[in-house]
């Protein structure tokens, strides 16, 4: 039983990055998770990705990189205001400016970078480092 879909995902890129693959099937593909695989493919973390089926539900196949160390789901999704962005990358990324928080803003899914430049708070979705 799928309860959160896009931890689902986060986990299986990273359980086939470990083993060396290149390519893995991502399903469920909603909205939300097209937009972080796009925000982690312009952030060089994830290679191309195309669309099998465009349906709800559908499948998608990714490229993978090698690029990422680690990434995965924030739970419970904290809200964020504009001067909380340095507390929040202490917990959960290695190091200031290596890595990104990927936040939901009321201007859509973005970076905490892109975020903080446009003095926007949000709800925090994931990390990748």
């Amino acid at each position: 039983m799928l309860n959160d879909p896009i931890s689902n995902a986060l986990s299986a890129i990273m359980n086939y990055e470990k083993i060396g693959r290149k390519e893995v099937l991502i399903h469920p593909l909603s909205k939300t998770l097209r937009k972080i695989l796009t925000i982690m493919h312009e952030n060089k973390y994830l290679g191309s990705f195309e669309e099998l089926t465009a349906s709800r539900g559908g499948v998608a196949k990714l490229n993978l990189l090698g690029a990422i160390n680690h990434c995965g789901v924030i739970k419970p999704r904290f809200s964020i205001t504009t001067t909380e962005y340095e507390k929040f990358e202490k917990r959960y990324l290695p190091a200031k400016g290596v890595g990104i928080l990927i936040i939901s803003t009321s201007r859509g899914i973005m970076t905490h970078e892109e975020a903080h430049h446009q003095h926007l708070g949000g709800r925090l979705i994931s990390y990748c480092y």
